[in-house]
């Protein structure tokens, strides 16, 4: 802006020369050129444009003894702008300047913090979300400061409809929800080599994994007797399943389904080629397969049992998980801190001959 003053400075000098040496039709006629020009200028410019306060106090300078003639001649902003100009520039002079800037004030930063985590937890419309906050005594907060605030965030102003989505489904049942898969292991018997099928639920909240069988023939008359086997399960864990999460795969027959309902545990099966709806027990095999079976070349089913076992017990109680803050699932708090730590203040523990291993501070 400050080039732009200088350049309006030069060109200003001659056009008062001019108009000096001018007459009163000549004068009508410089205007309507200079209006005529000036619309051409402001056609090329953005639409808005922000003057330095020296340059404000120029134009009013020059304005104010126009009188309503400025309402004829003024561009650059609106004639009720140039009078509110006017009247800030009185409000200065009495020494009744506001600092505050134009309209409401902003929603104080606290209760717009609190109106997001209402949204970001619950998904509710407007309405309640407003409503909750009536209910806590913020009363200074309308419906369209809530609307502005969700559309600010990217957030859905309508409450959420129907059953929701798997993620707030998972999220919501988490202490009562399990999921179910097969892992699948080619093993070496006497007859050659043979596919052996390992049946595993996992605790959506805990992340625990319980082995239900082994077998190399998953019928229906063995899915039916591990069903009977998880409900006697679940009768000793502290808080009963609601649903069980498994893949479309057959070998979940109608038995093993039927069988966990008179339990009151319902099966909910994901969609066909989706295997993230199941993601707990996908990332489990990944993991038992990645981290222990693709290791070893399996031989009969004992052998199998016996890597399956190990790792399991390792992984439920002495591995770290990142979903767990690094912690092992056993372990409910990290210990307490230390300054240092060395090779000699620790013990390692091996289990499979070195591929799973753990450490463990030693006993004082």
């Amino acid at each position: 802006m400050t080039y732009g003053y200088i350049e309006m400075a030069r060109f200003f000098h001659p056009l008062i020369a001019v108009l000096a040496r001018a007459t009163d039709s000549e004068l009508a006629r410089y205007v309507e050129y200079l209006k005529a020009e000036n619309r051409i200028l402001r056609g090329k410019l953005p639409k808005r444009v922000v003057c330095t306060p020296a340059e404000r106090q120029r134009l009013i300078k020059l304005g104010k003894p126009l009188g309503k003639a400025i309402k004829e001649l003024i561009t650059i902003v609106t004639p009720r702008s140039f009078a509110r100009w006017i009247s800030e520039s009185k409000k200065e002079k009495k020494g009744k300047k506001t600092t505050r800037k134009p309209g409401r004030p902003r929603t104080p930063e606290e209760i717009r913090e609190l109106v997001i985590q209402m949204a970001k937890d619950n998904g509710w419309g407007l309405g309640r979300i407003l409503g909750e906050l009536k209910k806590l005594g913020i009363r200074k907060v309308c419906k369209t400061t809530v609307r502005n605030i969700l559309k600010e965030h990217g957030f859905d102003l309508g409450p959420k409809r129907g059953e929701g989505t798997w993620d707030e489904f998972i999220r919501i049942h988490a202490k009562t929800l399990w999921a179910c898969d097969f892992i699948s292991k080619k093993v070496w018997t006497l007859g050659g080599l043979v596919d052996y099928f390992v049946l595993f639920f996992i605790h959506i909240d805990t992340r625990k994994v319980h082995i239900a069988g082994i077998t190399p023939n998953p019928d229906g008359r063995w899915m039916a007797q591990q069903a009977r086997n998880m409900c006697m399960f679940f009768d000793d864990w502290p808080d009963k399943p609601e649903y069980i999460v498994c893949d479309m795969d057959t070998k979940f027959t109608a038995q093993f389904e039927s069988i966990l309902e008179v339990d009151d545990i319902e099966l909910k099966r994901t969609a066909v080629r989706a295997p993230n709806q199941n993601a707990y027990a996908e990332r489990f095999a990944q993991t038992l397969k990645q981290e222990c079976l693709d290791h070893f070349v399996v031989l009969g089913e004992k052998h199998l049992r016996h890597l399956v076992g190990e790792f399991v017990e390792y992984y439920n109680e002495h591995r770290p998980h990142s979903s767990r803050g690094n912690l092992p699932l056993s372990m409910a708090e990290p210990p307490a801190p230390v300054e240092c730590l060395g090779p000699k203040d620790v013990v390692c523990h091996e289990r499979l001959g070195g591929l799973l291993r753990h450490y463990e501070r030693k006993v004082a």
